[in-house]
């Protein structure tokens, strides 16, 4: 992954606060060359690069998807990518993260609403190498994720 230097940081930055601004834009208000801007850009945005694709902005209420659940789970270390696969097959979860401690495994979910969410963990449930779950429901988003205070440091 590319290391972030004082230009990139501007650049986005810049894009935090006009997500749609252009090159020529960017490069007027940074007082940087059209090119530079351009090609960090282009860096920035490839497939090894810093950026995440913008559906990670999506909100999941705006496909139909209001609800969001936490489900922890503990996996048979031995299926594990057996279990990513499987995951990956179930188009309600969102993101899968490997923890360390009781649990292996957080998994965030999208679902319709109480009936959806258990039919979504009863998939999980049947994935391969799956011991146990446990399912939390968000009530509200008090601090959403952010990184643009680390761009500044």
């Amino acid at each position: 992954m590319t290391t972030l230097d004082a230009t990139d940081r501007r650049i986005l930055l810049a894009l935090d606060v006009d997500p749609r601004a252009t090159v020529a834009k960017l490069a007027l208000d940074l007082g940087l060359a059209r090119g530079t801007v351009h090609t960090r850009l282009e860096r920035l945005a490839a497939p090894e690069g810093p950026l995440a694709p913008h559906s990670v902005r999506l909100r999941t209420a705006a496909v139909g998807l209001p609800l969001r659940a936490m489900v922890t789970a503990g996996v048979d270390q031995d299926e594990f990518d057996d279990l990513l696969r499987d995951l990956t097959g179930i188009e309600e979860v969102v993101e899968c993260l490997g923890t360390a401690g009781e649990n292996d495994l957080l998994i965030e979910i999208a679902a319709r609403d109480a009936d959806h969410i258990y039919e979504i963990t009863q998939k999980i449930m049947r994935c391969r190498g799956i011991r146990r779950t446990a399912t939390s429901l968000v009530l509200r988003e008090l601090l959403p994720r952010r990184t643009a205070h680390l761009l500044r440091g």
